[in-house]
């Protein structure tokens, strides 16, 4: 039986979450494979359905699981952003992490959105309209499309040709992750809208259109986080 620590900071359905990313690492369930049901994770876990429910959000948030009506609940990614070495997961504000986190992208992204422009191979073009296609098809069609959404902006990254750039990227995936376990698709039409201006702008190598569209994403998320913030205070 698992204990846990009900009277601690973390709430109980988050500590669930760590738990659940564990067991998923240590069994290990690969990617492709299902992991057990609500009420045999429950009962594994010594904690109730409405808990169990909770963690599995967490992680289809994160990108590390998809539920599948009829079919049950996949692991999709087992790369979770906690896992990185720059020690995001020991941050346990994770609203103040991800506002802090959308002013260092304000400071850098636009200009690697404009780098994209100028550095990006014509392979590297297509593969960028391809996923930003791939992203568009799974948010609009209800799936999980957190780990396209991240490979997105890793790609423009990886345009820029700028290596200290390739080296912030798990600072930007973690950005995206934490955003999207924050807000569960709270701004679908702004971030597919301001995706496609992205992608439109580094195609034609309009560096200026470029670093514009890349501002304006990161606007709307970070107003999103912002008002998350507000209401969380008023709540309190």
């Amino acid at each position: 039986m698992y204990n846990f620590d009900k009277m601690g900071k973390k709430p109980l359905g988050a500590q669930i979450e760590d738990e659940l990313m564990k067991y998923i690492l240590q069994e290990p369930v690969e990617p492709g494979q299902k992991i057990p049901n609500e009420f045999e994770l429950a009962k594994q876990f010594g904690v109730g359905r409405s808990t169990i429910r909770e963690a599995v959000k967490g992680l289809v948030s994160r990108g590390i699981l998809e539920v599948r009506r009829g079919s049950g609940t996949y692991v999709i990614n087992t790369n979770s952003f906690e896992d990185d070495p720059l020690g995001f997961g020991k941050m346990e504000d994770k609203y103040k992490m991800a506002l802090d986190l959308f002013e260092v992208r304000l400071m850098i992204e636009p200009q690697i959105a404009a780098l994209a422009c100028k550095n990006a191979s014509e392979g590297e073009l297509k593969k960028l309209k391809r996923l930003c296609d791939e992203t568009e098809q799974l948010y609009r069609g209800g799936h999980n499309h957190i780990s396209k959404d991240v490979e997105f902006h890793a790609c423009i990254a990886h345009c820029s040709k700028n290596q200290v750039v390739e080296m912030l990227i798990p600072v930007i995936n973690t950005a995206v992750y934490t955003f999207a376990n924050l807000t569960h698709r709270l701004l679908k039409e702004e971030t597919l809208e301001t995706h496609r201006a992205i992608t439109d702008a580094i195609l034609k190598r309009d560096s200026v259109g470029a670093r514009c569209a890349m501002m304006m994403h990161l606007t709307y998320n970070r107003q999103t986080i912002m008002r998350l913030i507000e209401q969380r205070e008023q709540e309190k």
